[in-house]
């Protein structure tokens, strides 16, 4: 059997390279203001289930909870699209996400643009493409050091 490497622990890495975290943390903030919580909680969420970061899903459905977020609605978070707790700007939002997060594999099409435009601002579309851009990159510094 073969024993996992071991890696740099978060505070070492935040010791090395201090400016990542704070440039994460700038990179969602005006999101914070003009979005609802609820929504950026699903968002961490459902993007760090398609990373597959088990670090940041702790976390972020813990701080979902925390913040009021049903855990009923968590439960079925892989399966939007089926779930009828969704709204129609949720599902937007979480269509976009999805999307972004898979941008490597599939073009980002003309109707999810369409339809996350038809429910968001142009500011809101903004901070919630920075809030996804945000969480990727917070899971690949987790996977990629295993915190």
């Amino acid at each position: 059997m073969q024993h996992a490497t071991e890696r740099l622990s978060r505070d070492r890495v935040y010791t090395l390279q201090p400016t990542v975290p704070r440039a994460l943390l700038e990179l969602g903030k005006d999101a914070a203001g003009s979005l609802d919580p609820s929504l950026i909680h699903l968002i961490n969420v459902r993007v760090s289930q398609l990373n597959g970061c088990v670090f940041c899903l702790r976390m972020h459905s813990d701080e979902a909870r925390r913040d009021g977020e049903q855990q009923s609605r968590l439960d079925v978070l892989s399966a939007w699209r089926e779930a009828s707790e969704f709204s129609v700007r949720e599902r937007a939002a979480l269509a976009w996400a999805e999307v972004l997060t898979d941008i490597s594999h599939k073009p980002v099409g003309d109707q999810v643009y369409r339809e996350v435009s038809d429910h968001f601002t142009e500011a809101e579309l903004v901070n919630l493409t920075a809030v996804i851009l945000q969480i990727n990159c917070w899971n690949r510094l987790a996977i990629s050091f295993r915190f």
